[in-house]
């Protein structure tokens, strides 16, 4: 896997994270109510070193629901405690004590309710974030002020590691199966080509950022909104386009490459830009599959973000992502960041992300 460029050259410190569970948190904001009848049940659960798979197999398991029938929002990282919410279709079937998922003491029901709906994938509004990092070096007063830039501009809105698989063993064999054309069971397809728009959008992102302007809007940008996944072609940028991106209001937006029109009507909203020389064949590929052409913002703000130096030498940042950000995309640009990993007996680079869209 590429290392992708980042907008700082040089970092004030470095850290360690994730040395234990607790010091990565995450709580999943599901953004509307529940409605209170209908055949799916909807739970929110926290687990502790568990990934959102297996937690959703216990849930099949303890209900006889078929997995295909249990839906899920975002995945959520193993290495942690996480809270976030599941639906189980129990049309025609009795609903089970759930309170039974606690027996091995690695998962709590937080809530439960009734919707008419099954949760789908990226639904959810937020993601919120309480990290400790460890062994934390650097002054505090450069660790200060990059943390204050991180707040007021953001950084690039990377696709994380997870996308990929470890190393990019999920990319590879998502360029394989692009070469060799085996079928593959329906989870395999969506995770591969979920990789291969990820690398395709990084490679765009990383084009911006060496450019300079991953944080401007440029004549024929798409501006996506801050906080949702409205959009409005810009073929002229005007003061106040200029004044809101510089707000946050606004960022420039890069494709989630699929079918959309290449030339004719410059106003149509569905117009993408060129794809990268060396991957085209991915662009090409993504497009005679069906997938249809959406958007992502090239720019990643953090709503509500806080930090505390601590006495015991440990800094906590408290922030929140929406849905599809990573926040290894904030670290990134804040201090070198290394993994407590204990099975290696060393350090590994990170890769943390918020979900999986």
């Amino acid at each position: 896997m590429p290392s992708w460029p980042r907008v700082s050259e040089q970092l004030p410190g470095s850290a360690l994270i994730r040395c234990h569970p607790e010091d990565f948190k995450v709580s999943e904001q599901l953004g509307f109510e529940l409605s209170g009848e209908g055949e799916h049940c909807f739970l929110y659960l926290q687990k502790r070193q568990l990934n959102s798979l297996e937690l959703l197999q216990r849930v099949s398991a303890l209900s006889a629901v078929p997995a295909r029938d249990i839906g899920y929002s975002g995945l959520k990282d193993r290495n942690a405690v996480t809270q976030q919410w599941f639906s189980v279709g129990m049309a025609g079937r009795v609903e089970p004590d759930w309170q039974a998922l606690e027996a091995d003491g690695d998962v709590k029901v937080l809530a439960v309710g009734r919707h008419s709906r099954k949760l789908r994938r990226g639904v959810h509004r937020a993601n919120r974030f309480t990290l400790v990092l460890r062994a934390l070096s650097g002054e505090q007063a450069a660790l200060e002020q990059r943390l204050q830039a991180l707040r007021t501009s953001g950084a690039p809105n990377y696709f994380g590691e997870q996308r990929f698989g470890r190393n990019g063993s999920t990319l590879e064999q998502a360029q394989r199966w692009m070469r060799n054309g085996r079928r593959i069971s329906r989870d395999k397809r969506s995770l591969y080509f979920s990789a291969l728009r990820a690398y395709v959008f990084n490679r765009m992102l990383a084009q911006r950022v060496e450019r300079g302007d991953w944080n401007e809007v440029v004549p024929g940008d798409m501006c996506m909104l801050q906080g949702t996944r409205s959009h409005f072609r810009c073929e002229e940028v005007t003061d106040d386009i200029r004044g809101r991106a510089a707000s946050g209001d606004i960022h420039p937006g890069l494709p989630l490459w699929g079918r959309g029109q290449k030339g004719g009507d410059p106003r149509s909203s569905d117009v993408q830009p060129d794809c990268p020389a060396d991957c085209r064949d991915i662009g090409d590929f993504l497009e005679a599959s069906g997938l249809e052409l959406a958007w992502r913002s090239a720019r990643l703000m953090a709503d509500d973000f806080c930090w505390q130096f601590c006495d015991d030498g440990t800094l906590q940042l408290e922030f929140s992502l929406g849905a599809g950000g990573y926040a290894t995309a904030l670290l990134a640009e804040f201090v070198h960041c290394k993994e407590s990993n204990k099975e290696q007996q060393g350090y590994i680079e990170s890769g943390i992300s918020s979900e999986q869209d």
